[in-house]
Formats: C-alpha cells, sequence, structure tokens
C-alpha cells in the first residue's frame, strides 16, 4: 500500500470518532410548538425567553402557532386537545417532546420547565406526541385549500368593484355589516327612546334656537364619547386576555341570554317599555340636572347637560343586554390594526347614534317632538334576539366563523 494512501486512511480512522458525536448533535433538533396570541403578556414573556434560548442553542426549532388571527391554527390545536385528552384553558401553551404546559409565569419557572423538556427530550429520546398531529392536521387543511381553489375556479370571484370605495373582498363585508346591525340594534331600544323624547322636551321649552342647538349638540357628542370610551374598554380587555376559553364562553352565554331576553321582550312586552327608565331614582336625578339645564349660565347649563348624558348612557347600558361587550368580543378577534379598531368603534358609535342625531335634527327644525313608531324597537328586538343567539351559539361552537378580515 502507498505510503500516502496509509497516512489518509490513519487520519481517517482517528477523526472517525470525532466526527460521531458532531454528525448526531447536528441531527438532534428539538421542536417547541408555542400557540399564543397578539396582545397575551404571559405570550409575549415567553416568547422572548425562547428568542433567547435560540440565540443560546442552535439546535431548538420554536414552531410559533398564533390563535387570534388564524381560525385553522384554533382547530389545531383543538385537535390537539382533543387527541391528547388536554384541558385548554388559556393561552400561551407548550409543546416539548411528550410533554405539555399551559401559562408562563416567569423565567425562573416556566423557562426553567422548558429547559428540563428540551433535556428530557435530548437524553432519553421522549416521542414528539404534537409533531405528528400537528403534520397530519397540516397536510390535510393543504388538500382541502388545493380543493376550494379548484372549486373556487368556477364559482363567484371574491373580490367585487364597488363606486367610490374600489376593489374590495366579499368576505370582509362581513364585520362593517355585522357592525351596523349590532349598532342600530343597540340604538334603537325603549331607554334611548325615551332619553331622546325626554331630551326634546326639555330644549323645545326654551327661546333661545341657538342656545337649544348648543345644548343637544353638547347632549349627543357627549353620549357618543362617553358610549365610544365604554366600548374602548371591553375592546382593550379582550385584547389584552386574549384567546382565554372561559371568557369567550361567558361572552358567548352572555350573548344567548341577550337574544332570549330580546325575543321574551317581542313576545311579551307589547307596550314596549323601558323598566329601568321607570325607577324613581332615575326620575330623581333627571329632575335635577333638567333645573341645571336651565340655568342664566351656558356653562353651568353645558356641565349640566354633560352629566346628562352620563345617566343616560349608565342607563342605556343596562338596557343593551350585553350588546357591547359581545361586539367588541368579535372584534378584538378579527386581528386587525389599531386604526382598523377604533375605525369600527367610530362607525358602531355613528349608527347607535344616528337616530338620536336624525330625531333632534328634526325636532329642532320643526320645533316640534318627534314620535318613533313601536315597530321600529320591536323589530330591533326580534332581529336583536335571533342574531344575539346565532352569535352566541357561534362563540361557544364555532369561534373561527367570527374571525373577520
Amino acid at each position: 500500500m502507498p505510503q500516502k494512501l496509509k497516512r489518509q486512511l490513519i487520519s481517517a480512522l482517528l477523526l472517525f470518532p470525532l466526527l460521531i458525536p458532531m454528525v448526531s448533535f447536528a441531527q438532534d433538533i428539538v421542536p417547541i410548538y408555542f400557540f399564543k396570541t397578539d396582545g397575551c403578556p404571559h405570550c409575549a414573556k415567553e416568547k422572548v425567553f425562547l428568542d433567547k434560548l435560540k440565540q443560546e442553542d442552535g439546535n431548538i426549532e420554536v414552531l410559533e402557532f398564533e390563535l387570534s388571527k388564524n381560525p385553522e391554527n384554533i382547530d389545531l390545536l383543538k385537535k390537539l386537545s382533543g387527541d391528547l385528552s388536554m384541558d385548554v384553558s388559556g393561552v400561551p401553551i407548550t409543546f416539548i417532546g411528550d410533554g405539555y404546559f399551559v401559562g408562563y409565569q416567569s423565567d425562573e419557572i416556566h423557562g426553567a420547565l422548558i429547559k428540563k423538556l428540551i433535556e428530557k427530550h435530548r437524553t432519553e429520546k421522549c416521542a414528539d406526541i404534537a409533531g405528528p398531529i400537528i403534520n397530519e392536521f397540516q397536510e390535510q387543511c393543504e388538500k382541502e385549500k388545493e380543493e376550494q381553489n379548484k372549486k373556487s375556479q368556477l364559482s363567484i370571484p371574491g373580490k367585487i368593484n364597488l363606486p367610490f370605495f374600489g376593489e374590495k373582498d366579499i368576505k370582509n363585508l362581513s364585520l362593517p355589516v355585522l357592525t351596523i346591525v349590532i349598532g342600530a340594534i343597540d340604538g334603537f331600544n325603549p331607554c334611548a327612546m325615551w332619553v331622546l323624547i325626554f331630551l326634546i322636551s326639555l330644549l323645545l321649552g326654551m327661546k333661545n334656537r341657538k342656545r337649544m342647538w348648543i345644548l343637544g349638540a353638547t347632549f349627543i357628542i357627549s353620549s357618543a364619547t362617553v358610549y365610544f370610551l365604554f366600548l374602548s374598554a371591553w375592546l382593550n380587555l379582550f385584547l389584552f386576555l386574549g384567546f382565554i376559553f372561559w371568557v369567550r364562553l361567558f361572552v358567548g352565554l352572555t350573548a344567548i341570554a341577550s337574544g332570549t331576553y330580546y325575543l321574551k321582550k317581542y313576545f311579551t312586552d307589547k307596550a314596549d317599555v323601558c323598566e329601568i327608565s321607570q325607577s324613581k331614582k332615575q326620575q330623581k336625578i333627571f329632575e335635577k340636572l333638567k333645573n341645571i339645564t336651565r340655568k342664566k349660565q351656558l356653562w353651568l347649563s353645558l356641565v349640566g347637560i354633560v352629566l346628562l348624558a352620563g345617566a343616560v348612557n349608565l342607563v342605556e347600558l343596562i338596557c343593551s343586554a350585553g350588546l357591547p361587550a359581545v361586539y367588541t368580543q368579535i372584534l378584538s378577534m378579527s386581528g386587525l390594526s389599531s386604526l382598523q379598531y377604533y375605525g369600527y368603534l367610530l362607525l358602531y358609535i355613528f349608527i347607535f347614534m344616528m337616530d338620536d342625531m336624525v330625531v333632534f335634527a328634526i325636532a329642532m327644525i320643526t320645533l316640534k317632538n318627534v314620535h318613533l313608531t313601536k315597530k321600529y324597537s320591536r323589530l330591533s328586538a326580534i332581529v336583536g334576539g335571533i342574531l344575539m343567539l346565532a352569535v352566541g351559539l357561534l362563540l361557544i361552537f364555532k369561534p373561527g366563523w367570527l374571525m373577520f378580515g
């Protein structure tokens, strides 16, 4: 054997033991399946930890599944929870090897647990309980998408051209429609009508028309502002909580209760009277505010009107039967930008206040009190009842159907 070939053979034999661990180490990739929602503080905390861990250990792979913007990931999580007989009570949810855990308290507690599960997976060669299920689910989704694409080539196109608005995706029109419908139902209720009549009768007794318009506009703007702040608070609460099952369940049950209330009201309350506004305590408060609005100083009247608007909206919130909470829960699931979220809230408020603005303007121009027939509120009761029942059932059983955008 030539001398050069001998040296090459000896070198290869000497390096072979060193190459074995390097090859096995390079193949020792540990997958981490991380289910999270945007806006969830615990998810954000775990993500920071996982990002640092990836920098320290190049042989881990973090696969993220965002839930609030992707209904497909919600279905995947449901399949995992069903196949593994696990209880999903919130996020984040993390799968490593044959173990998983829900929540993330701190790096010292759950961060240490992540490292422990990674080490266990490497040393004991544990089964990857989540990986096969996820792969199977994703393959199935890909097949369904391919079939859908084939069908869509023979169906109606997904986009239409609208005058002034340009090209719009048909599926994205559902959220504006839902906003308009719920806002209108929320606006047409006996409490809102009773308060409107009270305001008009209060202002028609004044001789100064400019003062009437100023006080009326102040009332409407104040009412809209208070309601907008209330809706914003609900929206930010749901965005903060993220995908938590019991919160969605609670809102779903609230929607079902609201729907039942509206349907019962439609069939039993023919007089269409607001029970809340009939209380003696409310009547006394409004009587005091009525005296304040008739002060000679305009600024005192404005203060009184603002207080009246605040009190009125507190009454209307009770009469709304959970509509704002249900709507903002649906909105928080739609995966929009901050500008879009508040844009939809403004649309809701505009629709909600439209009846007040129209009736007030007619009354101020004609100097006559305007009475809407009971058909409007009764129609909103039957439509609202059916809509809330449907929304409640979808929130509980098919939340992905309510994720617009």
